[in-house]
């Protein structure tokens, strides 16, 4: 199965998150219907940019350095911001 780290972003609370999902469309579906206790408050979300892997360890591994990063240094540091 392919994981997909994938990185969104709240214009009503001027936040990033970055989570991972073998399934984007229906995570982010998640997110915006409030389904998601922690990014309830910031819908509507935003994708942002997203990162196939592997394996979900590799999803685990990518994730957490984006956090340990910062979300929004991580990005600048790709040239994607």
């Amino acid at each position: 199965m392919e994981f997909v780290v994938y990185i969104l972003f709240s214009e009503k609370i001027q936040k990033y998150y970055v989570g991972f999902s073998g399934d984007l469309e229906k995570r982010l579906e998640d997110h915006n219907a409030g389904k998601a206790i922690f990014t309830s408050t910031g819908k509507p979300w935003k994708l942002i940019h997203y990162f196939h892997c592997d394996s979900r360890t590799e999803a685990i591994k990518m994730e957490s350095s984006i956090k340990k990063r910062g979300i929004k240094r991580y990005l600048q540091d790709k040239g994607i911001l």
